[in-house]
């Protein structure tokens, strides 16, 4: 039945929506002005909001707001105000990537069914379980996975009742979300903040092997493994678009709802896809869906992709042809157009007229009888009227206690007091009554949830910290070299755990001072890997910049952190991760600025930690980044090729701006900076907030340039750290050539 999935569509303004709703959509995402990771779209205003859910439901659609981004400490007042408002309309749902967010509804906001958004970057059973304790009832999943991951997920989800949403329609990212840093890095517009401006879409110098977009992948569509995906026990099936036009919404929707009509009526599928190229396309592909990665995912032209299609499967080759082409593509696209027009004029999202009609004699209760368009039903005092030569009910009396009926759903008129005799008046308290009974009616006869203030945080002095320096290493060698006193020594663990876990069990063991540095991304048996290493070398405490392993730490009692790539940027994400998992201490973010790390509220007993050094990773792919750079002989990116390539190179866009390609043995391929990232100047503006500095020592390939051995480094850090003088700073900069503090100098 159809009932078994959700086809969740994007509404990036009031007409996408509005398309997605006569196209057949079951279920809408759209964001507000503020506060969701779509910046580019145009977004609906929260006055549009009350009109588009009274539309989409009385069509059975749900609506679901996104507020997936990353909160600073300076936003959460005004968040605040927002969920106090949207807790009092019929919603269906947020989609959030805050841990903050998540924490704040859980404790305030309960009535407000929460989604974790593919920001959050979900793929493992650890996470599954750290979502659903954050009261998400769904997860989207991360848009890398095989179907044969799905299923393991959407089955273990189902069991603790956490359903899937997967994206099967729209843009691929050549990065997982949450983890691309890029567009942040390159001109301050960062993704976890909904301003990503697409550099991986940006055209480069041609690469070794002929590529002049060489991050550009084509688009995701799963339209021809449904059944697969209805095997695998996937509740909703998103298509991507709050950025996309109105008829591309409805061609896209349009065409996956019937397709989901003929499966569930156990029809032949569809097999004419058409008009899903008729409308914006960079070609498809479903490979990530398949396990299938290889070089054919790539298209070398971000723009649409809809001539280049059709004038090949007409074999136009002259520019006579191509023309023909243009043509009958415009003409499509015309009809389209029209039709979407033609089809959601009637859908009327303007404010229902709410009139007010008071009748009541002396001797009789007071009734306030309410007509809107919609219903008409009517509210009686339990007083009854009773003559008063002093105050009385007239229309400034009613106009000051209903006026909060005008809520963004209703426009109240002028009331109507023809009825009401003159001269009488009940007790003032039974309007307030009866005010709040006709809105609890006119709120599906749900009663208004009061608002709630947070508290203001008592700043307790806070005992002097004397920071300490942590060093990330990732070869064995480099242990002894940088375990100096008081300094504790990282030590990054591969993605591919399952590769190398007894060894890995063994040199821990050996060397007991070493702590452990989880990787953000651990799929399948690789997490399973990383829980087996912790219940065996039981740590004293762990780094991990994947939740799945933190919830792990915290069901075997294990201390842990939570890394840089977790996105930490206000208080309530450190005292949610404290007091829902335990958690000891956290790394802020490094897209933050000193202005906005300042105020963070950092709860008692908690450690606060910054990487001052450190290579810039920029983003992380399940792609191999070498086919359209330098080249691979392998044509697929598999297990074996994440288990052992080990292997640079690089690529510069047309302003000259360089990134370096890098893979390292047992990791991901990942797209870094060309200068690594140091900023001294944290120790000393904001030296009161931290518990410890980081500086990242691992041997990732970049153009900086460091003239000292790593024991000397070190060395020169921990001296900085004590004494924080000028001549120590030149040191360390004399030793480090070519570096870049440009994210803490802009900030988000």
């Amino acid at each position: 039945m159809r009932s078994n999935f959700e086809l969740l569509a994007p509404g990036g303004d009031i007409e996408s929506i509005k398309a997605a709703i006569v196209a057949g959509a079951n279920a809408i995402y759209c964001g507000l002005d503020n506060f969701n990771a779509r910046n580019r779209a145009t977004n609906i205003t929260f006055e549009d909001l009350n009109g588009i859910v009274r539309v989409a439901h009385q069509r059975d659609c749900k609506i679901f707001l996104t507020l997936n981004i990353m909160i600073l400490e300076s936003e959460i007042p005004a968040v605040i105000r927002l969920l106090n408002k949207l807790v009092n309309t019929k919603i269906d749902g947020v989609i959030l990537q805050d841990l903050g967010l998540f924490h704040l509804i859980k404790q305030h906001f309960p009535t407000l069914d929460v989604h974790a958004s593919t920001q959050v970057n979900s793929h493992n059973e650890g996470q599954i379980l750290f979502m659903g304790q954050l009261n998400a009832s769904r997860v989207n999943l991360s848009r890398e996975l095989n179907i044969k991951e799905i299923k393991h997920l959407a089955q273990f989800g189902h069991q603790h009742n956490v359903l899937m949403e997967v994206f099967v329609h729209g843009s691929y990212c050549i990065g997982f979300s949450g983890l691309c840093y890029i567009s942040s890095a390159k001109n301050g517009n960062s993704g976890n903040r909904g301003r990503c401006s697409q550099p991986c879409r940006d055209q480069y110098q041609t690469t070794a092997v002929g590529k002049d977009y060489p991050l550009n992948m084509k688009d995701n569509s799963a339209f021809s493994n449904l059944e697969a995906l209805a095997d695998a026990g996937v509740y909703s099936l998103k298509v991507e678009g709050r950025i996309k036009k109105s008829h591309y919404v409805y061609t896209v929707v349009d065409n996956w709802s019937r397709q989901l009509d003929n499966y569930c009526n156990q029809k032949p599928l569809l097999a004419d896809t058409r008009e899903l190229y008729t409308v914006f396309n960079r070609d498809f592909s479903n490979s990530y869906l398949m396990g299938d990665i290889n070089k054919a995912m790539f298209i070398d032209n971000p723009r649409d992709n809809s001539v280049d299609h059709f004038a090949l499967i007409a074999d136009a080759k002259s520019e006579t042809a191509i023309q023909a082409v243009k043509q009958k593509l415009y003409d499509d696209k015309t009809t389209i157009i029209q039709t979407v027009e033609e089809r959601i004029a009637d859908l009327d999202i303007s404010l229902l007229a709410l009139e007010l009609t008071i009748i009541g004699q002396v001797g009789q209760p007071l009734v306030i009888r309410v007509t809107t368009p919609l219903q008409q039903f009517e509210v009686v005092s339990t007083s009854l009227l009773r003559q008063s030569e002093n105050t009385v009910l007239d229309s400034d009396c009613f106009e000051k206690r209903f006026r909060s009926l005008n809520n963004g759903e209703y426009l109240l008129t002028p009331m109507n007091l023809t009825q009401l005799a003159d001269n009488v008046v009940v007790p003032f308290k039974e309007l307030t009554m009866m005010r709040d009974q006709i809105t609890c009616v006119l709120n599906g006869d749900q009663p208004l949830v009061e608002p709630f203030e947070l508290p203001k945080a008592v700043r307790a002095p806070q005992p002097a910290l004397k920071a300490s320096l942590s060093v990330l290493i990732a070869n064995p060698a480099d242990i002894d070299a940088v375990s100096q006193p008081n300094t504790a020594v990282y030590y990054q663990l591969p993605e591919a755990m399952a590769m190398e876990g007894l060894k890995l069990v063994s040199l821990f063991q050996q060397n007991p001072h070493l702590v452990p540095w989880f990787p953000a991304i651990l799929i399948g048996d690789n997490y399973q890997a990383a829980v087996t290493f912790l219940e065996q070398v039981k740590p004293s405490r762990i780094v991990t910049n994947n939740s799945g392993v933190g919830y792990a730490a915290h069901q075997l009692g294990l201390e842990w952190v939570a890394g840089p790539q977790m996105n930490i940027s206000n208080g309530l994400s450190l005292e949610c991760l404290q007091q829902e998992f335990g958690c000891v201490g956290a790394f802020i973010s490094n897209e933050i600025k000193r202005s906005q790390i300042k105020p963070i509220t950092v709860p008692t007993g908690f450690e606060v930690y910054y990487s001052i050094y450190h290579p810039m990773m920029l983003l992380m792919s399940r792609q191999c980044l070498f086919h359209q750079t330098v080249g691979c002989k392998k044509k697929r990116f598999d297990d074996k090729c994440l288990r052992k390539c080990d292997k640079s190179a690089s690529i510069i866009n047309l302003t000259e701006a360089s990134f370096v390609v890098d893979k390292q043995r047992g990791d991901h391929n990942a797209l870094y900076n060309p200068e690594n990232f140091l900023n001294l100047d944290i120790v000393a503006e904001v030296k009161d907030k931290f518990t410890g500095f980081m500086v990242d020592l691992r041997d990732i390939k970049t153009d900086t340039q460091v003239t000292v051995t790593k024991a000397e480094l070190t060395t020169l850090f921990n001296q900085y750290l004590v004494v924080n003088n000028e001549l120590t700073r030149s040191e360390i900069e004399a030793a480090i050539i070519g570096h870049t503090c440009n994210q803490y100098t802009k900030g988000l």
